[in-house]
């Protein structure tokens, strides 16, 4: 490992560098894609810094999509597969040069030891887009080989148990798992996200210097919406509920990768673009939405949460399950029910009621910091490994 970008991520990430216990779990972490504002990535790097704190080996298995110094804990391969089959049939083949590792999978492959869900059921969400989609639309995407794939790789892990164990952050996932596949129960583990909570605070002094930088005006009222993949996490829902609350003082800033010709153009939205570090605007927002089709466990959601402001969701977003409506933000049943995401904001647009409203929802991001994951995820491992046969 190059001791000296694991520091530098450690300090960036402001999560401390402290060496606990002895090594004793190889792990090998699977991952297909990489985005520099992904919530996967983020999460797993952040998993990996806590495993190497506590004196654990890991390595990844990934595309030439993930940069060097982006993974600065172990060793790296990079496959050139150009679809998800053949990506699992070459992750495959590295499973019998390394015999003796964990293997953690954070996509869908053919077998793992642990497979975590994070990126939900392929086959719940197909079904909850039809109700968005027109017929021509459907019917494309039942003829497309990557949902096919994907589709195939998910049946081999869950209805023909390739995964022995599976981690899901979200109840919601846990009981598509088990309706869908019926994968059993006693080998789902739900371990909620987790992020660093000492990088992620409310900061006064960043706020003021983030929101001038935005061009925000004292009065102004800015939502933010964060997350690439704008269709399924609810985009154009966050722009017609503050169409519709028809206060000037609104302002929706727009982070993530996505096709802005898509969306109607309004000089009260603002477009950011992907932001890697998205700290500085969280400080500038006072809500934050995510009015989203499908979503495990919205890691935005929860840094958000953390940094104090009040998250609007919706029922379909894994996220939903630790908050408590009109407490910490609101939640939504159906993501294109505009009247009550505009309520919502309405209701979150009041400054004194988010002001009162920040301790409690600091606090409650206070029980999901990345430490606590790892724990819960180490005793996942240990588990996976007193169940291997000697």
């Amino acid at each position: 490992m190059n001791r000296k970008r694991f520091l530098d991520f450690a300090r960036n990430d402001k999560i401390g560098y402290t060496q606990v216990g002895d090594s004793n779990l190889t792990i090998t972490f699977v991952r297909r894609s990489y985005s520099a504002s992904g919530g996967a990535e983020a999460y797993l790097k952040r998993l990996a810094h806590g495993l190497i704190n506590r004196r654990h080996e890991v390595e990844l298995i990934t595309t030439e999509d993930w940069l060097t110094h982006e993974w600065p804990f172990g060793q790296i391969t990079r496959l050139r597969a150009r679809s998800a089959t053949e990506f699992a049939d070459q992750v495959e083949q590295e499973r019998t040069r390394r015999p003796s590792t964990l293997w953690f999978s954070l996509e869908r492959i053919w077998r793992c030891d642990i497979f975590r869900a994070g990126d939900g059921v392929h086959r719940a969400w197909l079904e909850r887009r039809k109700k968005f989609e027109l017929p021509l639309q459907r019917f494309a995407r039942r003829l497309s080989s990557k949902h096919q794939q994907l589709l195939q790789l998910e049946d081999a892990l869950f209805a023909k148990r390739g995964a022995a164990r599976t981690i899901v952050a979200s109840d919601m996932v846990k009981n598509e798992i088990l309706d869908l596949y019926r994968y059993p129960a006693d080998n789902i583990d739900t371990v909620r996200n987790g992020v660093p909570l000492q990088r992620f605070q409310f900061d006064s002094e960043l706020r003021e210097k983030s929101r001038a930088n935005l061009k925000l005006q004292r009065d102004h009222i800015a939502l933010l919406f964060a997350g690439s993949g704008w269709e399924r996490k609810g985009l154009l829902f966050a722009m017609q509920a503050m169409a519709m609350s028809r206060d000037r003082r609104m302002r929706l800033l727009v982070a993530g990768r996505g096709k802005t010709q898509r969306y109607y153009k309004s000089k009260h939205v603002l477009f950011l673009g992907e932001v890697v570090d998205l700290l500085p605007i969280y400080a500038a927002a006072d809500i934050f939405i995510l009015p989203t089709i499908y979503d495990p466990f919205s890691n935005a959601c929860l840094e958000a949460l953390a940094c104090g402001l009040p998250v609007i969701t919706t029922r379909s977003n894994g996220f939903s399950e630790i908050i408590e409506h009109q407490v910490h933000g609101s939640i939504v049943d159906a993501p294109n029910d505009i009247a009550a995401l505009s309520a919502a904001v309405k209701f979150w647009s009041d400054e004194p009621r988010r002001s009162s409203a920040r301790s409690t929802i600091i606090e409650r991001a206070s029980q999901f910091d990345i430490s606590r994951n790892v724990e819960q995820t180490l005793t996942v491992l240990r588990q996976a490994i007193s169940a291997v046969p000697e």
